[in-house]
Order: C-alpha cells, then structure tokens, then sequence
C-alpha cells in the first residue's frame, strides 16, 4: 500500500505537469472604464491541430470520501485540460509526469486553496477530479479541453492500493 499526503499546490512543483490559475499571481490590469479586472493570459490552451478545437464546459464532481483509494489515472494526447472551480471550493490534484505508460513511483498529490485551479500539459497523467467538500455534496468545476472526434482520453486502471489523503 503506498500512501500519498496532498501539499499545498504552487506554480514551482506544478509546472512539469501543467499551468496553476491562480488570481493571486496572475497578470492584471483594469479594463472597462477601471470598472473590470482582467486577470490576463492565465492559461495555455493546447489544442491539437489534426482536427480539434478548445471547448468549454460544466462539470459537476461528487466530493472525494477520504482516505480515496485509486483505481483510474488518465491522460489526454491531444490536447490540455483545464479545471476551474465554481466558488471556493479545495480540491486535490494528483498527478505523475507525461508518457506513454503511467509509472505509480513518480505520483505526486497536491491541494488547492480552493480559488486555484489546474490546466494539465497534453499527456500528463492526472486523477479525475477530487472536491473536497465537508458535507459530501458536489461542486461545479469549469472545464476548457480539446473537443474532436479523435480518442483523446487515454485511462488506466490500478488496483486501488495508492491511497490518497489530506
């Protein structure tokens, strides 16, 4: 059993996996008269060019019952993912470095603030998302991604002995 603790996410530890959006660290300047902030350029939307396009969606995850065991990792080959929270919601991020097969000794968890999100580099590896929610109910999460006809999500299946945690 290999047990894995989450540490605060930063843009220094995440940056071989992918981009953290974080209103906090990110370019800014006011438009509309000074009425808006633009919190500018914050993520790097990879599409691939066989074909896709980037889309935006809504996901609605259920909250992570901790310890969570893993069962399932996935990457994207095509494109990145980008996952925003709606509101302030922490959630864990657990990843491993982009490649053809997933290696479990390279396993890395991380834990949002709750106003952070994630946008992951086409290929890496990353865990499906993990509201943590004290009362076990669901939470919104934006999501930009490569949309196509091409098979873009690539899984692969462990036999739950990783166990995540706070």
């Amino acid at each position: 059993m290999l047990n894995l603790t989450a540490k605060p996410l930063n843009p220094d530890e995440f940056a071989p996996y992918g981009e953290v959006i974080d209103v906090e660290i990110a370019d800014s300047f006011k438009i509309n008269y000074g009425l808006t902030t633009r919190f500018h350029d914050m993520a790097t939307i990879d599409v691939s060019d066989n074909g896709g396009k980037s889309g935006f969606s809504m996901f609605e995850a259920q909250a992570a019952k901790l310890p969570h065991a893993v069962k399932v990792m996935e990457y994207h080959p095509l494109g990145s993912q980008l996952f925003y929270p709606v509101g302030d919601i922490p959630f864990l991020v657990l990843v491993a470095p982009a490649a053809e097969t997933l290696d479990v000794d390279k396993l890395v968890l991380f834990v949002t603030n709750g106003k952070q999100g994630v946008n992951f580099h086409k290929g890496t590896w990353h865990h499906y998302l993990l509201p943590i929610v004290e009362d076990g109910s669901s939470s919104q999460f934006i999501v930009v991604d490569r949309i196509g006809e091409d098979k873009n999500c690539i899984e692969a299946e462990l036999d739950g002995s990783i166990s995540i945690q706070l």
